[in-house]
């Protein structure tokens, strides 16, 4: 065999060698120097010929405004790209991304891929969804068991929502949510086919800005002409104290607020108002204030819809 056609048989090899890797490192050392342009450099040929680790970290690039100008409609289709291979995290991201736009439907279809897959943020999204029925079927066992498998690889807001979750979910119950989660596989974040993947460190979508609820537009009546003018009435006492009701964690605020609007005309409630308190993914929706645990719980059994009494520190 002459030396030229071994010279030869060695390029051959090395041009077939997976560099991608290599390269993908190169450019999360560039990221992680602030040199966003050059690693988008890095990534971009790299992404164009499929690989998916370079794929996702341009969606990131395009979806935070490094290295490129903020452009969600190429982030978006960097994530696709990525996540019809079984890209966790772009499944991940991709579904968190469309969610919290508004597109529920797209949104849960991608976060339901990556939960049946353990990804610990899509078991808690797809998984307060599915208690809720926010947006799919409601099927509160399994919203549960994918919850408390979040909160299980360490997630904190899965930790605290199912801590909500105990305090509504009747033991037994708990029990048979438990023994799904059993069945639900510990997600790795890795793209398929790639042993040791490299990605940008992953920075959560946004969560949507509170906005304030919209008055009313319903008109009150006028009021009767009477031939003498009314006392006014004794001022009523505005409500104090250091407690609240609870009434679910949802994963939109807009889901929230009309949770509250069903419930706002309850006498138990009347002179208090509504608390939305943002947990990562999730909003919880408070009432209060109330004076004390008990007064909190007998408005609890008064409005009747299912809550609970929390401290306020």
């Amino acid at each position: 065999m002459s030396p030229r056609y071994l010279v030869a048989v060695a390029l051959s090899v090395l041009v077939a060698a997976p560099l991608s890797a290599q390269s993908v490192k190169a450019g999360i050392e560039a990221w992680q120097k602030a040199d966003y342009s050059g690693a988008v450099a890095i990534w971009r040929p790299l992404a164009e010929h499929g690989d998916v680790d370079a794929q996702f970290n341009l969606g990131q690039a395009y979806r935070l405004g490094r290295g490129v100008p903020i452009n969600l409609a190429l982030a978006k289709g960097w994530f696709v790209r990525a996540a019809d291979k079984g890209h966790l995290d772009a499944q991940t991201t991709l579904g968190l991304l469309l969610f919290q736009n508004g597109d529920l439907v797209d949104g849960l279809r991608w976060l339901k891929q990556a939960a049946e897959s353990g990804e610990p943020r899509a078991l808690l999204v797809y998984g307060t969804a599915l208690y809720n029925g926010d947006g799919v079927t409601q099927d509160r066992l399994l919203g549960y068991a994918y919850v408390s498998k979040a909160a299980a690889a360490g997630l904190g807001p899965a930790k605290d929502t199912l801590s909500q979750l105990d305090e509504l979910i009747a033991p037994a119950d708990r029990q048979k949510a438990l023994a799904l989660s059993r069945a639900i596989p510990n997600g790795s974040g890795a793209a398929a086919g790639t042993a040791k993947p490299q990605r940008v460190s992953q920075a959560k979508p946004p969560a949507p800005k509170p906005t304030e609820p919209k008055p009313s537009a319903r008109k009150l009546p006028a009021p009767e002409p009477k031939a003498q003018a009314p006392k006014p009435a004794a001022p009523q006492p505005v409500p104090s104290g250091n407690w609240r009701i609870q009434l679910g964690a949802f994963s939109q605020r807009g889901a929230a607020e009309a949770q509250y609007n069903r419930i706002a005309g309850k006498s138990a409630l009347a002179g208090r108002r509504p608390i939305y308190v943002a947990v990562g993914t999730v909003t919880r929706l408070q009432v209060g204030p109330f004076a004390s645990r008990a007064a909190a719980q007998a408005a609890c059994g008064s409005i009747g819809t299912a809550c609970f009494p929390v401290a306020v520190k």
